[in-house]
């Protein structure tokens, strides 16, 4: 009964004509970031950040919010007609994608991608219905201890996820946790690292930072590499709807990529990018013909793109019930949402409800949206391929140079932004992902806080972390995580440290 009353509550915020319509606002702008390749979910919510700060927090979370899923489902549409994918998550659907187009199966292939990615974002946005208020019930267990060790294990997680180099990924964690010094001190009132700017005495600014770190450096990669758009498919797309037989077949994949999606999604570190590659390497796995899967394969398709869109909702559990982002991208909502003066974490859903279930209707309404506007506007996302991308890349850096300034009202502010893109281009240059640096300066300065309150309850003695049950076994998991790697390095090298190969 509690459930139901939780779901029409949802309903009735997201119902509101206002909310509505930013609901479908942030799926258009989602859907098409996806089918622009070489922008990316995360450069085109920081871009839009500050037009959120006009909303109030409900509005804000529902517009970024509907701007990842929607990427989620656009993301397919490049990897099936011209074999780029829109977004990371959608790489694996290149793979029988592109394929089925080449057939002449684009049809089907995009059909099942909105078919799999509506069902699996609907029990996603279930799941977390049901699994979030008793996660929250349950943080609220948590001390200042425990909300250390957590985020420890979740920047943990997230750098030894990461792509390339694990030593890497850690150095760009800790230059985060730097960066997240910069400022006054919560304790004392000192200024630390301000380099005398006053631009600094409240910390590094994270809206023009992730602008920085992600749109302008996203602008001079593609300006120096040149971004290959491929050959644009010529024949007609037809048959948008599966036969009885491809969803005979497609059916299991989804449902498999639903699940395993949505779980993978709630691990920090995570997120539809880990789900999309587990889904695919299971369909071939457990399928009795795995040759066909790279030449056209529908359950490679529906497995991959089902996972993508239930890990996007996934990623929202740890976020909205313990304040942990599990991806660049829910650092930026955490971000927007400690912008409007709402923390999230155990005390979201009993202190800002309307938030929580605001989030969820939207999401509810968002599936139906988008499945509604991605299949008859394939046409014109086709079209949009087309665009010029010495056309697009001075628009980014218009809308940066206007956010950077919104943010603060401020010109050192888009200082802040040209350094951190310069700096952003630089890391990409040489193998360095900006996502762990991200994440570690938003749970930075949490993590300092309680850790400062840690010590003072135990009077100065570090033990508290590792006599504390909870915080223990968070300690002891990240410890194992951290140190697995090295051992088993140990143990093949015969006891000789290797240096990691460079990502």
């Amino acid at each position: 009964m509690e459930a139901l009353n939780h779901f029409i509550l949802s309903l009735q915020i997201a119902l509101e004509p206002i909310n509505l319509f930013l609901c479908f606002c942030g799926c258009l702008i989602g859907t098409f970031v996806g089918v622009l390749p070489g922008l990316g979910p995360a450069a085109s919510m920081s871009l839009l950040l500050p037009l959120t700060f006009a909303l109030n927090p409900v509005q804000a979370i529902i517009l970024l919010a509907g701007i990842y899923y929607g990427a989620m489902y656009g993301g397919s549409t490049t990897s099936i007609l011209v074999n780029i994918p829109g977004e990371a998550a959608s790489v694996v659907t290149c793979l029988d994608g592109y394929r089925m187009a080449q057939k002449g199966r684009a049809g089907p292939a995009l059909g099942i991608a909105a078919i799999g990615s509506f069902i699996a974002g609907t029990f996603s946005v279930i799941m977390l219905m049901l699994v979030a208020p008793p996660v929250s019930k349950f943080a609220l267990k948590f001390g200042p201890p425990e909300f250390v060790s957590l985020s420890f294990l979740g920047l943990t997680l997230v750098t030894y996820l990461a792509s390339g180099s694990m030593i890497k990924a850690l150095l760009m964690a800790a230059v985060g946790l730097l960066l997240g010094f910069i400022g006054t001190d919560i304790v004392t009132g000192v200024e630390r690292f301000t380099l005398g700017l006053t631009v600094l005495l409240d910390g590094v600014g994270l809206v023009p930072t992730i602008m920085g770190l992600f749109g302008i450096s996203e602008v001079l990669i593609n300006l120096e590499q040149g971004l290959r758009q491929g050959e644009i498919l010529q024949q007609k797309i037809e048959h948008l709807l599966p036969t009885r037989k491809d969803l005979r077949d497609s059916a299991g994949a989804i449902a498999r990529g639903s699940i395993l999606g949505f779980f993978l999604g709630v691990i920090p570190g995570g997120g539809a990018l880990l789900g999309s590659f587990m889904s695919y390497a299971v369909e071939k796995r457990i399928s009795r013909e795995p040759h066909t899967f790279g030449q056209g394969n529908i359950r490679g398709v529906a497995g991959p793109e089902s996972a993508n869109n239930s890990g996007a909702g996934g990623a929202f559990v740890p976020l909205l019930t313990l304040g942990i982002p599990c991806n660049v991208i829910m650092a930026i909502l955490m971000g927007g949402l400690m912008i409007h003066g709402v923390e999230p974490g155990p005390r979201l859903i009993p202190d800002h409800p309307q938030v929580f279930f605001g989030v969820v209707g939207s999401m509810y309404l968002g599936n139906i949206m988008l499945l509604i506007i991605n299949l008859p506007l394939i046409g014109i996302w086709v079209r949009l391929l087309k665009l010029r991308y010495s056309l697009l890349f001075p628009l980014i850096l218009f809308f940066c140079l206007i956010g950077a300034y919104t943010n603060g009202n401020t010109v050192q502010d888009i200082y802040v932004m040209m350094v951190f893109g310069i700096v952003g281009y630089l890391f990409k240059k040489f193998g360095y992902e900006p996502a762990p640096l991200v994440l570690a300066l938003v749970l930075g300065p949490i993590m300092e806080r309680a850790f400062r309150q840690s010590l003072i309850i135990s009077g100065g003695s570090p033990m508290i972390f590792i006599t504390r049950p909870i915080s223990a076994i968070f300690v002891f998991v990240a410890l194992v995580i951290l140190l697995a790697p090295l051992i088993l390095k140990l143990m093949g090298r015969g006891g000789r440290l290797p240096l990691e190969e460079e990502g």
